[in-house]
């Protein structure tokens, strides 16, 4: 039997992942030309963060800070790993 408690931290860390993936493709939606491999790698990565982030925070109680900080720390990542990517692409 799951108590009304632990529903509620599903519920609204359910909400919170739904919350933060709708953002990312809303604003992948909004740009109009295609995306260089360093935009995708930023968008990815801002994605998987906040996703992951809002999991982890939920565990502490926490999964709004909890996405912010994992979308900030994953949009840094995929903008490196996506930036060298593209690097290595153009031959720079």
């Amino acid at each position: 039997m799951m108590h009304t408690t632990n529903f509620m931290k599903l519920n609204k860390t359910f909400t919170t992942v739904i919350g933060a993936m709708t953002l990312t493709a809303s604003l992948a939606g909004c740009y109009g030309q295609p995306l260089s491999t360093r935009e995708k790698g930023t968008l990815v990565g801002t994605g998987v963060g906040a996703v992951g982030g809002a999991v982890v925070g939920s565990a502490v109680g926490a999964p709004l800070a909890g996405a912010a900080i994992g979308g900030v720390a994953g949009g840094a990542t995929g903008f490196a790993v996506g930036n060298h990517i593209q690097n290595e692409q153009h031959g720079d």
